[in-house]
């Protein structure tokens, strides 16, 4: 699957952890780590709330496609 999402190194800029993140989202340590490996993907407005938590842009959190035809 594609890196799409940034999330995993955001935690990891802040010195914040998967599991902080789930339990200030109200979400599984589960589902946070899939986002993290970019198994799964949030929805807009998780990825809004994620945002938000981590005090960053949403677009900081999604990752440039590397081929610009898409």
């Amino acid at each position: 699957m594609a890196q799409l999402n940034r999330i995993k190194l955001a935690l990891v800029e802040q010195g914040k952890t998967g599991r902080w993140l789930a339990e200030e989202l109200g979400k599984s340590a589960c589902t946070v780590s899939k986002w993290c490996s970019n198994t799964a993907q949030p929805d807009l407005k998780t990825l809004a709330l994620i945002a938000q938590c981590l005090n960053v842009r949403v677009s900081d959190l999604i990752n440039e496609p590397k081929d610009r035809s898409m």
